[in-house]
């Protein structure tokens, strides 16, 4: 199986807990908590583990949390590659309201990081000169410099590795600009980069063309919750729609989606089928509470039944 490598810039410890009903101004008793590893492309790592691949991580080590943070992953037998940070690792954290079945996610802000610690991290990934899937993903600290996804892009190209990106905001930009892989926008970050507040689902295609034809992604996928995702690129067009299933949480299911495509292509599936499977692991991820991700037995089931359609 071909090398991955996975970039988070933000790891973040995932706390999990649930209490019965969530009230204001009393002392509520929560389960036992679970801690996770967390973060996009950490998750990402987690996922491919979980399918029987294997990832390396690089990422940011920040003060006691994040020595806690890689002792976890290495627990796991996911590869570590990090830097130390000045700023602390953060904590997320996920409660599940048992009286409604709802799900409440705080998330803390990314740890900033300075411009030596980033140019760190791109040269850990430049050790990787073997890799031939490189995933940068998950948030990006305010003020990331306009360079890091340049040097991404160059030190991608000198392994000749498939560069992947799944981030937000400015940083989704950055890195259309530097003409990956893939990208995976959801609807609203898609409506985003072609200056538009929505997008319905019939100004999806034509929405991803032009970026393609404008940046030079390759591949672009669209997730659109329940009702699966799109491919697009310069010789198709697919729709994959997952089976209806009892959701317990969302997290993770972007990081599964992209877990999946890597894995099967890093096996040396054609992209439809790689997008089929990731669709699949996606959709496996929601079965769980918490940030379970998800496990090869859920997505090779749900696999079998995730319609996939040309338009």
């Amino acid at each position: 199986m071909s090398s991955i490598v996975t970039l988070t810039f933000s790891p973040c410890i995932d706390k999990s807990s649930a209490v019965d009903v969530l009230a204001p101004e009393t002392k509520l008793k929560c389960a036992e908590p679970k801690l996770e590893p967390g973060g996009g492309g950490i998750n990402v790592a987690r996922a491919i583990r979980k399918l029987g691949g294997r990832a390396t991580a690089i990422f940011p080590e920040g003060g006691y949390t994040g020595k806690y943070f890689t002792t976890m992953l290495e627990q796991e037998g996911i590869p570590c590659s990090y830097v130390e940070t000045r700023h602390e690792t953060r904590e997320n954290f996920i409660l599940f309201e048992n009286s409604s079945g709802k799900q409440y996610r705080f998330g803390m802000p990314p740890a900033p990081l300075e411009h030596d610690e980033y140019d760190l991290l791109i040269a850990k990934l430049g050790q990787h000169s073997d890799a031939k899937f490189v995933i940068v993903s998950g948030s990006v600290a305010p003020g990331v410099p306009e360079s890091v996804f340049r040097s991404l892009a160059a030190t991608a190209h000198q392994s000749e590795a498939k560069l992947i990106t799944d981030v937000s905001g400015p940083a989704l930009f950055l890195a259309l600009r530097e003409k990956p892989f893939l990208i995976k926008p959801n609807l609203g970050e898609l409506a985003q980069l072609t200056g538009h507040t929505f997008l319905s689902h019939g100004e999806i295609i034509p929405a991803a063309k032009a970026l393609i034809h404008e940046y030079g992604c390759q591949n672009i996928v669209v997730s659109m919750g329940a009702d699966g995702a799109c491919l697009v690129n310069e010789h198709f067009v697919l729709l994959a729609k997952p089976p209806a299933v009892e959701v317990k949480s969302t997290v993770g299911a972007g990081d599964s989606m992209v877990a999946g495509i890597v894995y099967q292509l890093s096996a040396g599936a054609e992209m439809p089928a790689a997008f089929q499977f990731g669709v699949a692991c996606g959709t496996a991820a929601t079965l769980h509470r918490g940030t379970e991700l998800c496990n090869r037995q859920d997505a090779d089931a749900i696999a079998a039944m995730v319609e996939l359609r040309a338009l």
